[in-house]
């Protein structure tokens, strides 16, 4: 358990009485479980929501190594969440930055269900997953079109070393 300095309390004041001492900061790195739905409140205000998956690899202590995938629900507002929405499809890496926040509502039964969620204060992107092209509108779900996109692409040009002919420093462009 981690205790704040005596420096931090005021005189007089009991260290676990101290304001300030309290943190709710949650960071998550992984994959987008499914295409982000952008959607309005009655007020207005653009809200996403979405899964993002994480994995633990861990060896046991029979040495064998073990993996486990968790899936936190993230809640994204205003212009993070056009972004989000415009450009985070299934599959796409992304860094969360939030802070954790519970609520309770009912479901179809009628029961209430708790949900945690990490809600949002800044979002970035990660590199785009393969067959996307753009923003989440230029996605390429058909296999065709990136067989096209393959063949378009312009050839790499190779280099043939002569093994009898020996590198000189002048020749190498570094």
């Amino acid at each position: 358990m981690w205790v704040a300095p005596h420096s931090f309390s005021k005189v007089g004041e009991s260290r676990s009485a101290s304001n300030g001492m309290n943190l709710n900061k949650a960071f998550i790195l992984g994959r987008v479980t499914a295409d982000p739905q952008l959607r309005t409140t009655p007020s207005g205000q653009q809200v996403t929501s979405f899964a993002i998956a994480t994995n633990r690899t861990w060896t046991d202590k029979a040495g064998a190594r073990q993996e486990q995938a968790e899936f936190h629900n993230v809640v994204v507002w205003g212009r993070q969440a056009e972004v989000a929405t415009q450009f985070l499809v299934k599959g796409s890496l992304v860094l969360v930055e939030g802070r954790l926040q519970s609520r309770t509502w009912q479901n179809k039964e009628g029961q209430n269900v708790k949900t945690t969620e990490i809600i949002t204060e800044r979002l970035q992107l990660g590199p785009r997953p393969m067959g996307v092209s753009g923003a989440r509108g230029a996605y390429v779900g058909d296999k065709s079109q990136v067989q096209n996109e393959t063949q378009s692409a312009p050839e790499l040009p190779t280099i043939d070393i002569d093994e009898g002919m020996p590198v000189k420093d002048e020749d190498l462009p570094f």
